[in-house]
């Protein structure tokens, strides 16, 4: 189906009693083993994602500023040690300015598996804190390929209106799309599913 008619059908069959997030994933022609072939980027979801997005910046110069764009947790060599001491952190985005790299490495073990690792490619290691925060709470996503060489990103709720979905799906096959590395040859996205979090996958004609 074009995304069109595949989101009018996945609205239509969802029926779970909750609001079920419309998930995106890509098929992508790469080999996730070669570093040289990682996809990693970013999509700005004009109509966000429905998700409400939990982020802890790791700061010593912008804690009032990360405080005031509504960062839940900020915090410099303290939130290190406390995190170094519990082996947990509650975030979904993780935020540093550049200062704090060197320091972020004693908790990289931790901050890493968790995908909460500050990363300069995604601009989540920057001295633009307030912005990149309004971004997130806005619908930026982030997004990488996973070990099978797929990516996986929600771009909404069932509840939202059709049209907005489908500004936000073009935004980020846009988004994926122009994340092509070089290294990768030949067809670069080889298929594209979209479904409901409880409902059948439906198929994009690319």
């Amino acid at each position: 189906m074009n995304i069109t008619e595949a989101i009018t059908e996945i609205k239509k069959n969802a029926k779970a009693k909750f609001d079920e997030s419309i998930e995106t994933h890509f098929r992508l022609d790469i080999d996730p083993k070669k570093s040289d072939q990682q996809v990693r980027g970013v999509a700005v979801l004009p109509n966000g994602t429905g998700k409400s997005v939990k982020i802890v910046v790791f700061t010593t110069t912008q804690k009032k500023e990360a405080e005031a764009a509504g960062a839940e947790l900020v915090g410099g060599d303290e939130l290190i040690d406390q995190i170094k001491s519990s082996g947990k952190i509650d975030a979904d985005v993780a935020i540093a300015t550049p200062e704090m790299m060197p320091k972020l490495a004693t908790v990289a073990k931790i901050l890493g598996p968790k995908g909460l690792m500050p990363n300069p490619k995604n601009q989540t290691v920057t001295p633009k804190v307030t912005e990149v925060i309004e971004a997130l709470k806005k619908g930026r996503a982030d997004f990488k390929n996973d070990n099978s060489g797929n990516i996986h990103q929600a771009i909404g709720k069932v509840s939202f209106d059709a049209a907005l979905l489908e500004e936000n799906f073009k935004a980020l096959f846009e988004a994926v799309r122009k994340a092509k590395p070089e290294a990768a040859k030949g067809k670069f996205i080889k298929g594209i599913a979209v479904c409901s979090t409880m409902g059948k996958a439906v198929r994009i004609d690319l």
